[in-house]
């Protein structure tokens, strides 16, 4: 494992499926810090802050620093920081989304008609007044902002409906389309993960489990990528893509078992 200097994990269905560490975890991640490689955990969950993926990680034994792990709403808040004019965010989201903007610098708003952004993220107690309220900041002229692209979130035995099923249903209320997407594969959460990280894009791995965030966001910005199939992604979808990983394990697992055969991993 010489060749790469940092590697970049997703975190569901990569590193965890609900509260169940994934085979070769632990192990390939110990064996990563031994070697004196830097591991970020890349997510796009908008429903835990930074401080909850970090304990999270520990609770199922692994060692994590807040400052490794980027979130989807991490980064929302660092795209609203860096805007030119102060921004008053709505969120359609959980708790985590707006505790991350704060945290950030961003002011939230919880009056649609004063919003310049709308900010949506998952929400499992989505229902009709949220959308209403989305739709009435949309519509006096706030900017809609997807928080990530996923349709749907891999938990133990099933799917969640994710951030794009809330998005879409404010796009067709409010008869508009989502002007930005910040999470996982956009350009922003890439330029933003490539400067927090300090390292050449050429030196990185993107471990995932998902072809349309993960994989794509290697793909679109020059990082080699691995997808496991412990997730989203299964062998038999790899046709629906024009786009292929540079590696494909069965698990984290099977990384390590590779990786005296292929010293480039």
């Amino acid at each position: 494992m010489l060749l790469y200097e940092t590697y970049f994990f997703d975190l569901d269905g990569t590193i965890f499926l609900g509260e169940r560490l994934l085979p070769g975890v632990q192990e390939t991640l110990l064996y990563l810090r031994q070697l004196g490689k830097k591991v970020l955990f890349l997510s796009n969950t908008t429903i835990r802050t930074r401080e909850e993926c970090r304990d999270r990680l520990r609770l199922l034994g692994l060692t994590a620093d807040t400052d490794e792990i980027v979130t989807a709403a991490s980064v929302s808040a660092a795209y609203f920081k860096e805007m030119p004019f102060p921004c008053r965010v709505f969120v359609s989201g959980e708790q985590a989304l707006t505790d991350e903007l704060i945290a950030g610098g961003v002011q939230p708003t919880a009056d649609p008609l004063a919003a310049t952004h709308v900010l949506v993220g998952m929400d499992r107690e989505f229902d009709y007044d949220k959308l209403h309220r989305a739709m009435k900041a949309v519509l006096s002229g706030a900017v809609l902002i997807a928080a990530n692209p996923d349709p749907n979130c891999p938990v133990a035995g099933d799917l969640i409906p994710d951030t794009w099923a809330m998005t879409k249903a404010i796009e067709a209320a409010s008869c508009s389309q989502v002007a930005e997407i910040i999470g996982k594969p956009s350009a922003y959460y890439a330029a933003k993960v490539l400067e927090w990280s300090g390292m050449a894009r050429e030196r990185c791995l993107m471990v995932g489990d998902r072809m349309d965030t993960d994989i794509q966001f290697g793909v679109n910005h020059g990082i080699r990528t691995a997808l496991v199939l412990t997730g989203v992604t299964a062998a038999a979808d790899l046709e629906q893509y024009s786009i292929r990983p540079d590696y494909i394990w069965s698990s984290l697992a099977e990384m390590l078992s590779r990786e005296s055969s292929d010293p480039a991993i």
